[in-house]
């Protein structure tokens, strides 16, 4: 039953979509704007350097958020807290991708799926952002650098939990590896246009027109 609150919670939490309002108090709709996505990456390059940060930074925090409010309406399960804040971080990426109230058409939730880390383990969010900035600073390439994220994310899962960082008994640390794989298979199922793109040669460097 915690498990479905949490899902519920986040997903309610990612049904802001931060690129999508800002767009509207510009009097435009992002998702008729250059790849029709309404996350970060859009923004930048339709919006602007300020509405992509706008984007990136309240993406990241309706995911901390949703974090913040499961571990204080589940306070007594700190046996399980690591997995009930992963939960929450599917659901909020749920509801960023797949907003009910846009015609389930969002964003790609790389940005949610940061702040979700950064709610969830402070070192493994540094790592993943220093992954995420040498990739694009290298090839310009902000797909590759996501995509690239997303599996260093499910590797230090792995790793920090045969390590006994999350502090899970067996059975809780599998269903972690279970809903940490499912994040990144949804990110990669989200960028699987720019999969073939990239494999082809034609993905758009960022500042590219």
């Amino acid at each position: 039953m915690e498990r479905l609150v949490c899902i519920i919670i986040g997903y309610l939490c990612g049904l802001f979509q931060t690129g999508f309002i800002y767009g509207k108090i510009k009097k435009v709709d992002i998702r008729q704007l250059g790849s029709g996505n309404a996350g970060t990456t859009n923004a930048l390059r339709t919006l602007g350097l300020k509405a992509g940060l706008i984007t990136f930074f309240g993406d990241c925090l309706k995911a901390v958020l949703a974090a913040f409010i499961i571990r204080k309406l589940f306070a007594s399960q700190t046996e399980i807290m690591p997995l009930l804040v992963m939960y929450a971080g599917l659901g909020t990426v749920l509801g960023h991708n797949f907003p009910c109230y846009l015609g389930f058409k969002g964003g790609k939730g790389i940005a949610a799926t940061a702040g979700m880390i950064a709610a969830f383990n402070a070192p493994m969010a540094m790592m993943g952002f220093a992954t995420f900035i040498i990739v694009v600073a290298i090839t310009r390439y902000v797909s590759l650098g996501s995509l690239l994220l997303m599996t260093g994310f499910l590797i230090e899962i792995f790793v920090f939990g045969s390590r006994g960082t999350f502090h899970l008994a067996q059975p809780y640390l599998y269903e972690l590896y279970i809903v940490s794989f499912a994040l990144t298979a949804l990110a990669f199922y989200r960028h699987r246009a720019n999969i073939v793109r990239l494999i082809k040669g034609t993905e758009r460097k960022l500042g590219q027109k």
